[in-house]
């Protein structure tokens, strides 16, 4: 039990904070458009890099850096394609969030933006195979820790997207839509600017 627990806590201290991915999942809920598919790639996603790393695929990453710098540079592009969108919609949206209105993407352009937000993101490498798996090392009972770790990132993601309902009624007003766009774009751009400086997260 202490080290599934451990393996909860720490998931869960490493995905609160804001970053792209939960940006993503938040608007996704906030739209209530393929929760459940959004929810569940990041959650499987963020099982199976645990998983790896704990297994030992992190030294793997460590013997070969040419992986994070070719992820990095990847996953900032992305971010800052993604945060130009949401300062363009930010400035062109003038009305409020109508859940059942909104505009509808694809189940497929939905999935591929969300496996972009997570394996274009060299942190999450670094937070899931290096970090993870070196402090399940201190563990004799490593699956239960990695149990624990996939535990804590299904459980955020889940409650992100299906509570994010709850503050639904706050973006009917068109000023409270702008503003997540603009601080969409903000934390997009910010987290490119981390990874194109190489500065720590």
């Amino acid at each position: 039990m202490t080290a599934l627990i451990a393996g909860f806590t720490l998931s869960l201290s490493l995905i609160l904070a804001i970053g792209a991915q939960n940006a993503f999942v938040l608007k996704q809920g906030l739209k209530r458009q393929y929760v459940l598919l959004v929810t569940s790639i990041c959650a499987l996603s963020d099982a199976l890099l645990m998983m790896a790393g704990v297994a030992g695929f992190g030294a793997l990453v460590t013997q070969f850096p040419s992986i994070e710098i070719v992820a990095r540079y990847a996953g900032a592009t992305f971010l800052l394609v993604y945060g130009t969108r949401s300062f363009i919609s930010a400035r062109s949206q003038q009305h409020g969030l109508d859940p059942a209105g909104s505009t509808v993407h694809s189940a497929w352009q939905t999935a591929l933006t969300c496996l972009a937000f997570t394996w274009l993101n060299p942190h999450v490498y670094l937070d899931t195979l290096v970090l993870i798996g070196s402090i399940s090392t201190q563990y004799e009972d490593k699956f239960m820790f990695a149990l624990g770790a996939c535990a804590g990132s299904l459980v955020f993601f889940y409650a992100l997207g299906y509570g994010a309902r709850l503050i639904t009624p706050i973006f009917h007003q068109p000023i409270s839509w702008q503003i997540l766009e603009v601080l969409i774009g903000i934390v997009m751009y910010s987290i490119a600017a981390t990874l194109l400086l190489g500065l720590p997260l």
